[in-house]
């Protein structure tokens, strides 16, 4: 092939399957590193994803079939080298919460609707990368999604204590599951509830003196190993049963048209927490390990890896921060750990499955509350309040929201208030008066420098928003009553920080001007002064027709100001005549 034909071949690979163009020219020197991190990788993705999958509403082997391919999938079209895909806390409780409703859980129906869901989130996320809508996932904002968090955290804890417990507990929410627990208090299978606390024992003591190690996996481990020595299975205690070995089967999608508007704002929901979720994991490894990542591309990949799980049966998946930091920490260099990693898990999937029959519920449930006790942050929410008593509301909002509302109401919820709050802020935008500090250059705030004092007969105000219609009414008001106390002359608005104006607000400043000039005064715009000009123009507005005054900024609007104030000084002393001093407000 042609030098150049090759080398735009190339060029469109990098762009569309980035990870492909990397895999192409890998180097062998890197693959031992890399063999041990995805074998890491699996060995923590195995038990969590087994657990994972139960608290979605799956079989565990559904949690294995999210898994292969999604890893796969991202290693092609993601942008970040080292984040690994999966199985997530917060998209499965998500799922749950909103296939519960429609079918039994790993009923036939669930499973199809789960394909729908899955792939429905998956080209979500594809379209948002495709057209470069990654401001979609600021949504989420800060107090957002600690909130999400701690309210999943709650919800996970919740619906696994019937699992610790060894009692069926009734309710599909928080307080009919504590309700329930509540009243069987006395009916506690005590058998199943020791193995979930000496899972729970394990798993922290090998967190806590080994961080880096697969504290799931070895507690896990140890669980089955006690059911099996003690023969606690003849005791009551559940365990998870055969699990078919191989590949999934082809399960087509259901998509009623009567659930539409269940599935459908479901999906764009789980979109928006996979991508938040996701990219804040690739950005935050990829600054620490000093190299870039592509929002876009990555958002494309996370969509790559939710159409793969749907296509091999798994739901949806996003970046895994715990995973991924087992693939740092053991020293993974390249997108091979997720090739290495899927393939484990396939051989696991392949011949292994015995091994996950014998895993006991309880166990997975205990894996399942302490995943909830790594979300849970207290100390963040408590930060929060520190930093600011509105975003601290708006994340108390979220956790109880998705706590007594569910989590995809608790989403809407808090997404609502912040937009409110966003929107109450832009409607009475923050605004000062500015005046001159003797000694000084420049201009200065005067509600924050004593020093500084107005120019007399000039009002130079500033509000920080942009002008649009859901704030041109408050502006101008304000605006009136400024320029009356005292009367100002000229009433100069700063446009600097006007970053948009719309019909409203362009009709409104001319009311403005109009007003003004009934009292005398004339309106000043001081600041973007080519690009308004330009704006008139091309709409065939000649900017001298408006009455407005239009300068570079605010300095030379001062100085315009003293002119033209000197000139009407200079006009009314004329000795002879004996006329009034006091100087005129200048014509428009």
């Amino acid at each position: 092939m042609p030098e150049r034909p090759r080398n735009l071949l190339r060029a469109t690979l990098a762009r569309l399957m980035p990870g492909a163009a990397e895999l192409l020219h890998y180097r062998r020197a890197d693959f031992g590193v890399d063999l041990q991190a995805g074998v890491s990788v699996a060995a923590v993705s195995l038990p969590i994803s087994v657990a994972y999958a139960q608290l979605a509403g799956f079989s565990p082997v559904v949690g294995l079939y999210s898994v292969v391919l999604p890893m796969l999938a991202y290693a092609l079209f993601g942008s970040s080298r080292q984040m690994i895909v999966g199985p997530d806390a917060a998209t499965c409780a998500m799922i749950a919460a909103t296939l519960s409703p429609l079918a039994l859980p790993d009923s036939e129906a669930y499973r199809a609707l789960s394909v729908s869901l899955t792939l429905l989130t998956g080209v979500f996320c594809v379209l948002a990368g495709k057209f470069r809508l990654g401001f979609l996932a600021d949504f989420l904002s800060v107090p957002i999604l600690a909130g999400l968090l701690n309210g999943v955290a709650i919800n996970i804890a919740f619906s696994q204590l019937g699992k610790v417990t060894g009692l069926a507990l009734a309710g599909r929410d928080v307080i009919g599951q504590a309700e329930s627990l509540l009243r069987q208090l006395g009916g506690i299978h005590w058998p199943t509830a020791a193995l979930a606390a000496l899972t729970l024992a394990v798993y922290f003591g090998a967190r806590a003196w080994q961080p880096r190690a697969p504290g799931a996996l070895f507690a896990l481990a140890v669980a089955t190993f006690v059911t099996w020595m003690l023969g606690l299975q003849g005791l009551g205690v559940q365990v998870v049963g055969p699990v078919p070995p191989g590949l999934p089967p082809l399960i087509a999608p259901s998509m009623p048209h009567e659930l539409f508007g269940t599935l459908v704002p479901a999906a764009a929901a789980l979109a928006l927490v996979s991508l938040s979720s996701g990219l804040l994991t690739s950005r935050s490894f990829a600054a620490r390990n000093g190299y870039s990542v592509d929002a876009s591309q990555e958002f494309i990949g996370i969509g790559a890896a939710s159409i793969a799980s749907a296509l091999s049966h798994g739901f949806a998946v996003s970046g895994s921060s715990s995973r991924t930091a087992i693939n740092e920490a053991a020293g993974g260099r390249t997108r091979m750990v997720s090739v290495v990693g899927a393939l484990t898990v396939l051989l696991v999937l392949l011949f292994l499955t015995d091994l996950l029959a014998a895993l006991p519920a309880a166990a997975l449930g205990a894996i399942l509350i302490a995943s909830a006790f790594s979300l849970f942050d207290f100390g963040g929410l408590m930060a929060l309040r520190r930093y600011s008593r509105s975003e601290h509301g708006i994340a108390l909002v979220t956790v109880a929201g998705v706590v007594l509302l569910g989590v995809m109401s608790g989403i809407l919820l808090a997404v609502a208030i912040a937009l409110l709050r966003f929107l109450a802020q832009m409607a009475r935008p923050s605004e000062q008066q500015l005046g001159r500090w003797s000694g000084h250059d420049g201009f200065y705030e005067l509600a924050h420098y004593p020093e500084a004092r107005a120019v007399p007969g000039l009002l130079i105000y500033r509000f920080e928003s942009p002008l649009t219609f859901f704030n041109a009414d408050f502006v101008r008001q304000r605006v009136l009553a400024l320029a009356a106390l005292p009367h100002a002359r000229w009433v100069v608005i700063d446009a600097i920080s006007i970053a948009h104006v719309d019909l409203t607000g362009a009709t409104m400043m001319r009311d403005l001007q109009a007003q003004l000039a009934v009292r005398g005064s004339q309106l000043v715009i001081a600041g973007r002064m080519a690009q308004l000009t330009a704006w008139l123009n091309q709409r065939g507005i000649a900017p001298e027709s408006t009455g407005i005054r239009f300068y570079p900024s605010k300095q030379a609007a001062l100085e315009a100001y003293q002119a033209c104030e000197a000139g009407h000084h200079n006009a009314d002393v004329a000795p002879a005549t004996g006329t009034d001093t006091t100087a005129q407000g200048p014509a428009a």
